[in-house]
């Protein structure tokens, strides 16, 4: 029996289900005509619905007695002229753009490309064979969730401790998550995946992508996959390979439940987000969506020859964000995303080219005024990846003010650093400090630098200490792939070793690094499994790699214990004192006309550095005095904020020195709370004397505390202080 088409509405966009039927509507300017298909369970019968009604270019119906549950996807009818930028193709079923859920995965066996096969012009030649055997289909969503007052944590950016993680690697191999929960939305919020991230006291998990994505074809036929998820094929859809019980709509309902978890944990939920290109590559890619609803609206084309597409993500493809509909749909996307799941903020990818008006990245385009002006994301940490393949695509301090960035230069300065290259001192000073020389003359805070050693792409904590080169022979591409240069060092042995002096100093390395990481001014992110000393065997781009290579290996060691007992111990001194994530920049200034400054800078003897020490391409050792009683803070309350005076000595030269302190700024004592050199007990506490052994690279930090009054002191040399 037919179904009865109702006129319907033309928002919102996507499939919307109100309880006795769904709203179909799609966007489309230069279509002919718009079938809607729905699909039974088996995917062996379909019914094509036509979509009589047309608003302001949205293709619309309304179906009474549609569930969720249902499977459909749209064929569109219109011209086809590649040369002209028009590859409508009503032989190619297209996934719904605003789909909630999808279900299946492309078979790259099936006539799932436009054109015909063979010669240069292929592309020219459209093939009419049908696609929907080889085609995911899009689903009907139940939109209803009990929430149980879930509201946003909105924890300060300046507070906020990230930890990047992948869904499905961070629990795949965890004995202790419920085996039917590994790798999935569950998994994360899981009890056992809840006890580390609780333990470990970050504030938020960063997820790398977990809008509905698909594998390309090279890598499945060379028995590899897309792992990381950079290939969207729906921005409105959590994917479904990560849900517990399957793909068959039920992953909505379990992401609301992840975060609902996350929530209730005080840890936050950030989105890493794809809106710079599509899956469905260049003119010689498969058509699964956008391109086959309207190609010269949602791509970016060449403007004198609109066959082919401009690319800045090196992916085969742009979105054209300087077009409304796509500005909407991004827009739409981010605004379901915080209102309808939740989340608390987004990471974007690429974000360069989202900036691409023309050619040039344009800090005032357009994306970046509709998102300034939206109430929806006031509120919500934007986070962006500053740069994109293009030219002029590196863009590190030039986002607007709303906007955190990924401190590629944070990353590149400190790893020089430790690794001992010459010339680091001056950049390092500005890393430490919030990396002022960025952000501040732009209204910009010190938590405009999101600060990060390692990330997804390219080598892990551990891999950086223990190998010189890149090992990505895994990936198939005769290691030609991932970055060359990667400022590691294997300190003496490529790869593992059962060198005890070798492995010391990695882990006293590593120690280095993540204690500068949440020691420095910004917004520290922790790449995730590198608490753990998560390897991957020197494979700087494990994109393709969903399996051992990539997942976090839960088998506890006694040196797994130590380092993940020392990033607690790091992030919660971090938590406890507010001058370690200052507000505010320093302004290397006198204190009510006192000899306190609310920063200073020490050699080896004690002595301010000069410019001379600064300009001075050799010197590795250097001495950092936060004054704590210059936040220029308040509570929520109003009151004065007010903490401990740090010293951080860090000596990236390979022998000791001897570190002549400076006297505590509120005339207390120094008290050592930890040294990286100290493998078992790196914060034991001390009291400092004059002067402090620092060995060979390592890291002391020093706390002040009042003195004690002279009944009290525990030994002559502290008196004498």
């Amino acid at each position: 029996m037919p179904m009865t088409l109702l006129p319907g509405r033309p928002y919102p966009l996507g499939a919307k289900w109100d309880g006795t039927g769904v709203n179909f509507a799609l966007y489309s300017e230069m279509a002919q005509g718009v079938e809607l298909c729905l699909f039974n369970e088996e995917d062996k019968g379909c019914e094509k619905i036509p979509l009589k009604e047309t608003t302001a270019f949205v293709w619309h119906g309304y179906l009474p007695g549609i569930q969720p549950g249902q499977k459909y996807g749209y064929r569109v009818h219109g011209p086809w002229e590649p040369q002209k930028g028009l590859r409508f193709n009503p032989a190619k079923l297209l996934v719904d753009p605003y789909a909630q859920a999808v279900t299946g995965r492309v078979d790259w066996s099936q006539a799932i490309f436009p054109y015909v096969f063979g010669g240069e012009d292929a592309d020219l030649h459209r093939d009419d064979r049908d696609s929907a055997p080889g085609i995911p289909k899009s689903l009907v969503v139940n939109p209803y969730f009990d929430w149980e007052q879930d509201r946003p944590l909105r924890t300060p950016l300046s507070d906020s401790i990230i930890y990047e993680t992948h869904v499905r690697g961070f629990s795949i191999q965890n004995p202790d998550v419920p085996e039917p929960l590994r790798g999935t939305y569950a998994g994360i919020a899981s009890p056992a995946s809840l006890r580390h991230l609780k333990r470990l006291g970050v504030t938020a998990v960063e997820l790398m992508p977990v809008h509905h994505f698909i594998n390309d074809s090279h890598l499945v036929e060379s028995g590899l996959s897309n792992y990381w998820g950079y290939n969207t094929l729906a921005y409105f859809a959590p994917h479904g390979r990560y849900c517990s019980t399957g793909d068959g709509g039920n992953q909505v309902a379990e992401f609301k439940a992840m975060v609902k978890m996350l929530h209730r944990e005080g840890i936050e939920v950030i989105l890493d987000v794809v809106y710079n290109h599509t899956a469905e590559g260049n003119h010689m890619g498969p058509m699964l969506s956008q391109k086959g609803i309207d190609n010269l609206t949602y791509y970016r084309t060449v403007a004198d020859n609109p066959r082919f597409y401009m690319d800045y993500t090196g992916t085969g493809n742009s979105l054209n964000v300087r077009h409304p509909q796509v500005l909407k749909l991004i827009m739409d996307s981010l605004r379901y995303w915080v209102l309808e799941m939740h989340v608390d903020g987004f990471r974007f990818d690429l974000a360069s080219a989202l900036a691409r008006e023309l050619h040039d990245v344009d800090r005032l385009s357009g994306f970046f005024d509709i998102i300034h002006q939206d109430p929806t994301l006031a509120d919500v940490k934007l986070i962006a990846e500053p740069w994109d393949v293009g030219e002029g695509g590196y863009q590190v301090g030039n986002f607007p003010v709303q906007w955190a960035e990924w401190n590629g230069k944070y990353r590149d300065t400190v790893r020089r650093y430790w690794k001992g290259d010459d010339g680091q001192l001056s950049d390092v000073g500005y890393r430490l400090t919030g990396s002022s020389d960025l952000y501040q003359h732009d209204g910009r805070r010190p938590y405009a630098s999101i600060n990060f050693v390692t990330a997804h792409d390219g080598f892990t904590l551990r891999d950086l200490v223990s190998y010189n080169d890149k090992h990505n022979e895994a990936n198939g591409e005769n290691n030609q792939d991932g970055a060359n240069d990667n400022s590691s060092w294997n300190m003496g042995v490529e790869g593992p070793t059962d060198h005890p002096e070798i492995n010391h100093a990695r882990d006293r390395q590593m120690r280095n690094f993540l204690a500068t990481l949440l020691l420095s001014q910004g917004v520290p992110m922790i790449s995730g499994g590198d608490e753990i000393g998560r390897t991957q065997s020197g494979n700087n781009n494990a994109y393709c790699q969903d399996n051992a290579i990539s997942w976090y290996d839960w088998t506890p060691t006694e040196e797994k214990e130590l380092l993940i007992d020392f990033t607690c111990r790091l992030i919660a001194l971090r938590k406890e004192h507010p001058n370690l994530r200052r507000r505010k920049f320093f302004q290397d200034r006198v204190i009510h006309h006192s000899a306190a400054r609310d920063i200073a800078w020490f050699g080896t003897n004690g002595k301010e550095l000069g410019v001379e020490a600064w300009n001075a391409g050799w010197i590795r050792t250097l001495g950092m005095m936060l004054n704590g009683s210059t936040l220029e803070a308040t509570d929520q309350l109003g009151n004065s904020i007010t903490d401990n005076s740090f010293l951080l000595l860090m000596n990236a030269y390979h022998q000791a020195v001897n570190f002549q302190l400076p006297p505590p700024p509120q005339d207390g004592i120094w008290q050592t709370i930890l040294n990286t050199n100290n493998c078992a007990t790196p914060f034991k506490k001390s009291t400092a004397r004059r002067r402090v052994r620092l060995e060979g690279r390592s890291l002391i930090l020093l706390m002040e505390r009042e003195r004690q009054k002279p009944a009290l002191v525990e030994s002559p040399d502290e008196l004498a202080e």
